[in-house]
């Protein structure tokens, strides 16, 4: 080619160069075309797929209330205290999550250390605020609470929580930590070997029974703030209290746990929609008890019972549970045995300006 346009008359060489370029700016110009037909067609592609995915969501009744953008921008934190069925009702999300079409991520924090460094807070925070691919959300973990108003950012999650008696919490926590549970039975736990009882515990004053132990519902609830973790303090009470009431959506105790699923079955059926029926004929109910676990004597409760720790702790535990019973008695009912939710109690009236 090269020899040919040496021999070439300059014109011809110039009109030769002029019909490469004209041949060159054709071809970008049909890949462009070719391009802009693709990516046409990928949107035609995309919005009947979405149109498929809604029309599925509606037949299926996933979409009940809300708008679907809204729907699937939802985030739930369940900063799960340990010892609270907190693994049973996680496990009843991991079933609906393919169903209900949600994403299940499980915080795992070196150590299950509940507090997390300044740098870690602020990159979960963007995580959970700016992760679209993982949203709608289910995030659970041993985590202490975490205020998303200091950082910025707009859209806050959704809290839930799960509370127990604190002795009784404790308790399980001892000879889970001993013998472990039927969850992962061959899981080697760290206390395993030691065969002291609870009571025997008491009775000797170990570090492993007492009073101070007690701490950590109060610590949960209240968060990130040093004073959350100086056991016995009233300051951190009256925040765990205050974040109860205006941080979390619901929180249930152990002790009502059907309850509990129900009413949040009620409230967020984008997620938990079936969770009520497989909690009740389902495996997941009591998936995981902790074995060799012996009931404390009254003498061991009563000696906890005169700590000043015991006794905040447990103030928070009733102060949970009367908000709890509180939001029950308006949202379901008991009928030969079985619970009812109670239906839409409100509508709107004299809507002004009329519509012709």
């Amino acid at each position: 080619m090269g020899l040919l346009r040496i021999m070439m008359p300059p014109k011809l060489q110039l009109l030769s160069i002029l019909v490469f370029g004209v041949s060159m700016l054709f071809i970008e110009n049909q890949i462009q075309k070719l391009e802009e037909s693709r990516a046409k067609l990928e949107r035609t592609i995309a919005r009947h797929e979405v149109r498929e995915v809604e029309q599925r969501h509606t037949q299926d009744g996933v979409r009940d209330t809300p708008p679907l953008a809204e729907a699937e921008d939802v985030v739930i934190i369940y900063n799960r205290v340990p010892k609270t069925a907190s693994t049973s009702f996680t496990n009843i999300a991991y079933d609906l999550c393919g169903k209900n079409h949600f994403h299940v991520l499980h915080i795992n924090t070196t150590k299950n250390n509940p507090v997390m460094s300044l740098q870690d807070q602020v990159r979960f925070v963007r995580n959970v605020t700016s992760w679209r691919a993982m949203k709608p959300g289910f995030y659970h973990g041993h985590v202490a609470f975490l205020d998303f108003s200091k950082y910025g950012v707009r859209g806050k999650p959704v809290y839930i929580n799960v509370v127990r008696d604190p002795i009784q919490r404790l308790v399980s926590y001892y000879y889970f930590l001993r013998f472990g549970d039927d969850y992962r039975p061959g899981l080697r736990r760290r206390k395993q070997g030691d065969k002291k009882t609870f009571d025997e515990c008491v009775s000797a004053g170990g570090s492993d029974c007492a009073s101070e132990k007690l701490w950590l519902q109060i610590p949960f609830f209240c968060g990130h703030y040093s004073e959350c973790w100086n056991v016995g303090s009233r300051w951190a009470l009256d925040q765990a209290k205050y974040n109860l009431l205006n941080e979390y959506l619901l929180v249930g105790v152990t002790e009502e746990l059907e309850d509990f699923i129900m009413m949040l079955e009620a409230a967020l059926p984008r997620f938990f929609k079936g969770a009520t029926g497989l909690y009740k004929t389902g495996k997941k109910s009591h998936l995981r008890k902790t074995t060799e676990k012996k009931p404390p004597t009254k003498e061991s409760i009563a000696k906890l019972q005169q700590s000043d720790v015991w006794k905040m702790e447990n103030e928070f535990y009733e102060f949970a549970q009367e908000q709890f019973q509180f939001v029950r008695a308006h949202a379901v009912r008991e009928k030969d045995g079985e619970l009812y939710l109670l239906a839409q109690n409100f509508f709107y009236e004299k809507i002004y300006p009329k519509v012709n």
